[in-house]
């Protein structure tokens, strides 16, 4: 959904929210939370935005310009109706590290600037050479991450063939691409919030109903059951 709020100007921007599933809700990463937050910020930063874009239900797996609203974003970018964007964090907006420099280096060659709220606890605003160089370096640390992860994975995988192993699926919190594996962060997101349910006091039988009810899927598209749950949050990376 896309809300207008004002007209264009070099301080134009527009304000990009999503959620993929009910437990960010429960994180404090709702909607109408972002939007709380990023208004606030674009009003400190003097901006004026012109549209909020709230995207709901959509994985960041999808490209950017790819998602409902993701596409008016980048339709808003490429007719120079803003000369701003503004989001929560890099995930939001991002699927890899490789994504965020791709497309914000056609921003910059464009004269958009990216604000994030949350760049590790501070704020991060590429209309800056300082702000270009954290988030280079930040993609940069990033993606040698998602190296490590796969060239362990290659091993892995190595071992199991050398020794007529059978491969394990890919695991939940991760996506294959051959023998490839990298960070899930919608998946992730639901590790990070099983973990904390759990910490809560939550029991393995009331994590799965919550998951259910929420609509967040298995790696296989089923239904959670206390046992997966166990699994996934003693096991998972």
């Amino acid at each position: 959904m896309v809300r207008k709020t004002s007209t264009s100007s070099e301080k134009s921007a527009v304000i990009y929210l999503r959620v993929s599933t009910a437990d960010q809700v429960e994180n404090g990463c709702s909607l109408d939370a972002q939007e709380q937050r990023l208004t606030a910020y674009a009003a400190s930063a003097g901006l004026d935005v012109v549209a909020i874009v709230r995207e709901e239900g959509v994985s960041g797996t999808v490209p950017l310009a790819e998602r409902p609203g993701g596409s008016k974003v980048a339709a808003m970018v490429s007719s120079g109706k803003v000369r701003n964007i503004v989001a929560l964090k890099l995930d939001r907006l991002f699927r890899s590290a490789v994504d965020a420099l791709s497309v914000t280096a056609e921003w910059d060659r464009l004269g958009v600037a990216l604000h994030l709220a949350d760049h590790g606890g501070q704020s991060l605003n590429t209309g800056s050479a300082m702000g270009r160089m954290v988030l280079t370096l930040f993609a940069g640390f990033a993606q040698f991450e998602r190296d490590l992860t796969s060239e362990r994975t290659k091993a892995a995988l190595l071992h199991k063939r050398s020794n007529g192993l059978a491969y394990s699926p890919t695991p939940f919190g991760l996506d294959r691409d051959g023998d490839d594996l990298f960070g899930n962060q919608d998946e992730q997101d639901a590790i990070e919030q099983m973990r904390t349910w759990r910490a809560e006091g939550a029991s393995l039988r009331e994590i799965a109903r919550r998951l259910n009810e929420a609509g967040v899927p298995t790696k296989q598209g089923r239904a959670w059951h206390a046992s997966t749950v166990k699994y996934i949050i003693e096991h998972a990376a």
